[in-house]
């Protein structure tokens, strides 16, 4: 977008572009929401930047009318594949906190000033003042959101000192913790409570179909999922963790509640991070819609579901696993080959509410897991190939990963084609282009949709896996088949390497 793109967008109050960029205002030394109700600034006293940190660094505060860190964050992380874009995602999910910029740097094979140097000059901010900036926001939706004391707010957000806490807050909001603290306009968490509720940020429309979509994939002892909730263990970097999410489409503003009843408190941004990355709620939908909207095929399944959203994952490599297992098999038996394998997985130290059991380490799953899957002598190998390469160290990917990375580390590993590698990319960096032309659901709902689709309303000379049309967001397009594909019946997969009716 360019400044009279952005300029339009604040003199329309559009909130769709909350999260997305950030307007100062020279006068006044506060930076704001694109929807903020203030009176519109004048355009040559407005400057725009692409995140709040770089606002920080250019000597803005955050309006306290609007609250700019209250709103999703911008779905520009999971369509760039660049250095700034991967970054982003591993600084989100706490690299920094725990590995330092030094860390980061080296996960993204660049020196640490090379890093702070690309990183300014496309986010106007470097990796620290990026940092500060996610850790001023979990901070401020903690001191609004529950009654945790200060000392504990500052450690979970990712500060090193209550002091250093004290003065980032007052120089990013003005106010001390404790004022800001009074802003909070809803419920806050008790204080007899151990778990923390949490209201997540997200763009409208919201499809709660990504709850089906993991409730019918949820492993028992490990996960549990409804048509609107979902709730799970994990293993983070300092603890065992726990959380459930539901969606209450009645209630004024259709909150999307998250309750986290186990947690070290260090590791609160990243299970943040990847709670936000396992519902996709950094998407823009309206953006995502008008654009599939294009394909007069896709056009009713989108009129019908507004707001798909393309599930993530809170761990890599257990996503591996579970795409390799899932591989030319239905979901229901994939769910039940990954119980099976589940046996071989730790019980968590924090269980409750029938969620006891924690998925199994790659450590685990090659020496002696392998021995409880069942199937074909090829793909067990292959996973227990996989897994014993992840255990030593010999396979590292994850979040600040692009595709053609997924690719070179993934596609040299036995039993993973094109297929697993696109699936991993969508679920785990959020790559938004991805189309499984070779998947046999994808297939299935292609014909699904075309048979609803009057003839004089087809793109002539489009074939049926041909979906380049409504680029970069085919992932999204396969989501829709996907659930297309479910209100028909199954095509019994063929002896393709990579052809399969459905995925866990």
């Amino acid at each position: 977008m360019d400044f009279w793109q952005r300029y339009r967008a604040i003199d329309a109050r559009d909130p769709r572009f909350d999260g997305q960029f950030y307007t100062a205002v020279r006068t006044t030394g506060i930076y704001c929401r694109p929807s903020c109700p203030a009176r519109t600034p004048k355009a040559e006293n407005v400057t725009f930047y692409e995140t709040s940190a770089a606002a920080h660094d250019a000597g803005y505060r955050a309006c306290k009318r609007c609250l700019p860190e209250a709103v999703p964050g911008t779905p520009a992380w999971n369509i760039r594949s660049d250095i700034a874009g991967r970054a982003m995602r591993l600084i989100n999910d706490g690299v920094i906190n725990r590995d330092g910029v030094e860390g980061l740097a080296s996960r993204l094979g660049y020196s640490s000033r090379q890093l702070n140097r690309i990183l300014s000059h496309e986010l106007g901010a470097g990796p620290l003042s990026l940092a500060r900036a996610g850790r001023a926001q979990t901070a401020r939706t903690l001191l609004v959101s529950t009654q945790m004391k200060l000392a504990d707010v500052a450690f979970a957000a990712g500060f090193s000192s209550v002091r250093q806490f004290n003065e980032t807050i007052g120089e990013v909001f003005d106010m001390t913790p404790t004022a800001l603290r009074g802003t909070a306009r809803h419920h806050r968490t008790p204080t007899a409570t151990t778990a923390l509720t949490l209201n997540l940020p997200y763009r409208e429309p919201f499809d709660p179909g990504i709850f089906e979509f993991l409730a019918v994939r949820s492993i028992p002892g490990i996960e549990a999922g409804t048509g609107t909730s979902y709730a799970r263990t994990l293993r983070l970097p300092h603890a065992d963790a726990r959380f459930s999410v539901e969606y209450d489409a009645g209630a004024p503003g259709r909150p999307l509640v998250l309750t986290i009843g186990a947690v070290d408190l260090r590791d609160l941004p990243s299970l943040l991070s990847r709670v936000r990355r396992l519902l996709d709620l950094d998407a823009d939908p309206v953006a995502i819609d008008s654009a599939l909207e294009d394909d007069p095929r896709l056009a009713p399944a989108v009129k019908a579901f507004p707001g798909m959203r393309m599930p993530g994952a809170v761990d890599p490599q257990e996503l591996l696993i579970r795409a390799m297992i899932g591989q030319q098999i239905t979901v229901a038996a994939a769910r039940t080959a990954l119980t099976q394998l589940s046996a071989c997985g730790s019980e968590s130290l924090v269980p409750a509410d029938g969620l006891h059991r924690l998925f199994p380490t790659a450590a685990q799953i090659a020496d002696p897991g392998f021995a409880l899957l069942r199937g074909p002598q090829r793909r067990i190998d292959s996973v227990r190939a996989a897994a014993g390469a992840m255990a030593a160290g010999d396979l590292d990917f994850g979040y600040g990963d692009d595709l053609a990375g997924l690719e070179s580390k993934l596609l040299p590993l036995p039993g993973v084609g094109p297929w697993t590698v696109g699936y991993v990319a969508m679920r785990v960096i959020g790559a938004p282009d991805v189309f499984l032309a070779n998947d046999a659901a994808v297939r299935n709902g292609i014909l699904a949709l075309e048979a609803g689709t009057p003839a004089g309303d087809r793109p002539p000379g489009v074939q049926p896996t041909d979906f380049t049309d409504v680029s970069p967001w085919r992932s999204y397009a396969t989501m829709h088949l996907w659930r297309a594909a479910a209100t028909r019946p199954q095509v019994r997969p063929g002896r393709q390497a990579e052809s399969i009716v459905s995925m866990s």
